[in-house]
């Protein structure tokens, strides 16, 4: 099966992981996150940006009481460099993963793994506990078509958490978390895996994921699993200000 494109896979993330609200200023597409985190209150550029170009777009990301926040995807390196004389610093280097679900389908062990819509009070408090808070679980509810949660268990007892969308017949996981007594124990490997199983039954042919480079264990991961790594983004933002 042929990965997908980095054209779909912006898409996707954009799909499964939705801004608040979004508008075009000038060559920009800028997002409205709502302390959703970087992926949804980043400005992204669409074609190619003067520096007046640039400074509307900070200007209206100020107006939304944001960072100026940039995304900046692979291939853009005259935009990289127009950011830099700017100002602003790298944050953030990301991996962008993708794999056949077909792949992936090995079954974790027997009552590892429960898929849930919406996601149970034990979840919630896996994610909470490791920073996924209200504003990044409303990013998941405004998420639409097929879409679930899946709740890892050790020892009979919830220890970790995804959550998954789907658009355009490609999945995409997000939000894995593991509470800190149980990792380093397999269960990040059999949320990807069982997340791959529930895509395969959504008709998903592929699935896609992010982790930031400097995660060295994730990263380890999803090689191990047969993924690969099939593009890259960074973002820049100004050393003053601070991501949310």
């Amino acid at each position: 099966m042929t990965q997908p494109t980095m054209t779909i896979l912006y898409d996707l993330i954009d799909k499964t992981w939705p801004a608040a609200a979004t508008m075009a200023v000038g060559p920009f597409t800028i997002r409205q996150g709502n302390g959703g985190g970087s992926r949804v209150s980043a400005a992204t550029l669409n074609t190619s940006a003067t520096l007046n170009d640039i400074a509307q777009a900070e200007a209206a990301m100020t107006a939304m009481n944001q960072p100026r926040l940039f995304m900046v995807k692979d291939g853009q390196d005259h935009f990289d460099r127009q950011l830099e004389n700017c100002g602003y610093t790298i944050m953030d280097p990301c991996n962008m993963y993708a794999g056949a679900t077909a792949d992936l389908r090995e079954r974790p062990p027997h009552k590892t793994c429960f898929a849930a819509w919406p996601p149970l009070a034990a979840q919630t408090e896996i994610w909470e506990a490791g920073g996924i808070g209200p504003a990044r679980m409303a990013v998941m509810n405004r998420t639409t078509g097929s879409k679930t949660t899946i709740l890892g268990r050790t020892d009979d007892r919830p220890a970790g958490t995804v959550y998954a969308a789907i658009h355009n017949g490609c999945a995409m996981l997000h939000a894995l978390e593991i509470a800190p007594s149980a990792r380093r124990q397999g269960l990040g490997r059999c949320l990807t895996q069982a997340t791959a199983i529930w895509a395969a039954s959504q008709g998903a042919s592929h699935l896609a994921l992010i982790t930031t480079q400097a995660n060295a264990g994730a990263n380890a991961l999803y090689a191990s699993l047969g993924m690969t790594v099939v593009g890259h983004y960074h973002y820049r933002i100004k050393p003053s200000e601070t991501a949310t």
